[in-house]
């Protein structure tokens, strides 16, 4: 059989980890790769999906380290467009020792300071997709962006519009982020609400989905947005509702201890839309999203190390009781340790 192609449009960064503690006591930096799209791109590729990105990053080595690591992960990157004007966006992730200074977070948590105004990727526009990147739309099984490339600029919103226009089915993950609408708070809901109305897939958190839409209810959800054929809410209780069409079903998630949080959401979408694009059950596909999240949750870092598709397959067909009691050891579980 043909591998499913999926094309992702946005924006990557390049990240420096810096040190457990106050920020301003941090001597090294620790680079790394991120970017919502990116993450989800390195997540179909190492579950055998066809993966290629789109997106713009500087002349610079940040941008060619960028390039380097997408292609390391076995992701196409032709539709990448090199800006000579513009420089690679990138963030710092501070990180919690729970020391107790005032400057510090507590063990575990981090927070992110962004440095993408102005950004190559902030250039992204219809033109990216008509000049380098029109075979790779035509040929996609499933194009995927986030919230993110929407706000990053106007232009970028132009191209996702141009997006929504495809044949292809199209993925939209909220993804809100807050500052990125501070310019114009009052168009996040207009306009991102649009994105929902237009596209096929769509992910949200009931966090975000209160504080754009006024509503984190995933039954008012679906009656303010009946347009996505498929619909997915990720709540507090650790508990994924999906709808497609009028059905719905909710799946609880994985026993696990969670060491970060960043990137879950990435995972969880490169794996429930792998199960899409596989032909697998509404459960099935939410079940891929868990276990795939759970790769971001239990390590360090945007990328998410997800296990086999075989095992994912397996374990995504449990019985609900099994499924229940499962706990997820990362890397470490085999056809052995799946309950019969």
């Amino acid at each position: 059989m043909k591998a499913p192609r999926a094309v992702c449009v946005g924006e990557g960064l390049v990240v420096l980890v810096a040190e457990p503690g106050p920020l301003e006591q941090s001597t090294v930096f620790h680079r790394t790769s991120g970017g919502a799209e990116a993450n989800v791109a390195r997540v179909f590729g190492q579950l055998g999906v066809d993966a290629s990105w789109i997106s713009r990053v500087g002349d610079d080595g940040f941008g060619r380290y960028l390039v380097r690591q997408l292609v390391g992960a076995g992701v196409d990157t032709s539709g990448v467009a090199i800006d000579a004007e513009r420089p690679t966006g990138m963030y710092v992730k501070e990180r919690g020792s729970g020391s107790g200074d005032r400057h510090d977070l507590a063990f575990g948590d981090s927070a992110m300071t962004y440095f993408r105004a102005g950004s190559a990727a902030s250039a992204l526009s219809p033109n990216d997709i008509r000049d380098t990147a029109s075979d790779l739309i035509a040929g996609a099984d499933l194009i995927h962006f986030t919230g993110i490339t929407v706000a990053i600029s106007e232009t970028a919103a132009d191209l996702t519009r141009c997006l929504m226009d495809s044949p292809t089915v199209v993925s939209f993950d909220l993804n809100y982020r807050q500052a990125l609408w501070k310019s114009r708070p009052n168009a996040a809901a207009r306009v991102l609400g649009e994105h929902v109305r237009g596209s096929d897939v769509v992910s949200m958190g009931a966090d975000e989905a209160g504080l754009v839409f006024g509503t984190s209810d995933p039954a008012e959800l679906r009656a303010l947005f009946p347009e996505p054929r498929h619909l997915v809410i990720k709540n507090d209780a650790h508990t994924v509702t999906a709808f497609e069409g009028n059905s719905r079903v909710d799946v609880p998630a994985l026993k696990l201890d969670v060491v970060e949080k960043i990137g879950a959401g990435d995972a969880f979408a490169g794996g429930y839309l792998t199960g899409l694009l596989l032909g697998k059950s509404a459960v099935a596909r939410v079940r891929f999203g868990h276990l795939c999240a759970a790769g971001a949750l239990t390590g360090h870092g945007d990328i998410a190390s997800v296990l086999p598709l075989a095992v994912l397959t397996e374990l995504a067909e449990l019985r609900d009781a099994d499924w229940a009691r499962l706990d997820y050891a990362p890397m470490a579980v085999s056809r052995s340790e799946v309950p019969q």
